[in-house]
């Protein structure tokens, strides 16, 4: 029984509000709370059957957890060039992925604690064959196509409403309560960490019950992005198309491909938000 964990930041058990995860004294707590979170998920896994644990990095430069102080029986995969973003070393050797510490979508619930679509700084929304999508929906399509079913999520309760409306047979851990896109009731960690591990653990017995989120190809990405610049630099790449002054669309034959084609929009439209090489003196 071997399980994929994607791991998130702002639905980590404790985190309120952006600056917790900027502001360097701040940062160096959380990045401990989110290495929490993922060991107790870790635990619940194995205890639960699993024999094999990958926990994929997957905020930020995607570079958080603590290798020190990660439960030794898991494997992890950290830094940012990777070409399958918060998925990077999943396959269809696992039998089933979890989300730990993940957030609702940018437009979604005005509660669900720092919403945002993969980069905050450039996406407004994300729609696959014209059905909107948060990161965790998108993800859980591309596990689809390797037959791994998404089978545990943690974050705040909105996101989790939110999630299931597409993934309803998920385990799901509450750690807050969305107040605000800044404010939240919070669970204390320690609860939060049984929580998790209990959740975690139904989660993968009962894993070959779930079914794979799947979609089948071709499949079309609509990007909004928040300025202009970002989307009409991604028309770089000759297969998207600008379809308004902040619109993009493109079309690949499976979710796979398009994962991947939709990263490398993300990442060209994060170099255009304040101009291509503005930072260069050439």
């Amino acid at each position: 029984m071997k399980i994929f964990i994607s791991a998130d930041m702002e639905g980590i058990s404790g985190v309120a509000t952006n600056q917790q995860l900027k502001t360097n004294s701040e940062y160096q707590r959380f990045r401990k709370l989110m290495t929490q979170d993922v060991n107790a998920a870790i635990e619940g896994a194995f205890l639960g059957g699993a024999t094999e644990v990958v926990v994929a990095d997957g905020h930020g430069n995607m570079s958080n957890i603590l290798i020190e102080e990660l439960d030794p029986r898991a494997r992890l995969i950290s830094g940012s060039n990777r070409v399958m973003c918060q998925l990077e070393g999943l396959d269809d050797s696992f039998d089933g992925i979890m989300f730990v510490g993940h957030h609702g979508r940018e437009n979604g619930s005005e509660r669900t604690v720092i919403s945002h679509s993969l980069a905050g700084i450039c996406v407004n929304e994300m729609k696959i064959n014209g059905r909107v999508v948060g990161e965790t929906e998108m993800n859980a399509f591309v596990a689809g196509y390797y037959d791994v079913p998404a089978i545990f999520i943690s974050g705040d309760d909105a996101y989790v409403h939110e999630v299931r409306k597409t993934l309803p047979h998920v385990e799901a851990a509450v750690v807050k309560r969305g107040i605000d896109r800044f404010a939240a009731e919070l669970l204390h960690p320690v609860k939060a960490h049984e929580l998790i591990k209990e959740k975690a653990k139904k989660a993968v017995q009962k894993a070959k019950q779930c079914p794979p989120l799947k979609i089948e190809g071709p499949v079309t990405f609509e990007i909004e992005f928040k300025g202009p610049n970002q989307a009409t630099m991604t028309t770089t790449l000759p297969t998207v198309k600008l379809i308004g002054p902040r619109t993009i669309t493109f079309t690949c034959d499976d979710i796979v491909t398009a994962y991947k084609h939709m990263w490398g929009c993300v990442i060209i439209a994060m170099t255009a938000t304040n101009g291509v090489l503005g930072h260069v003196n050439a």
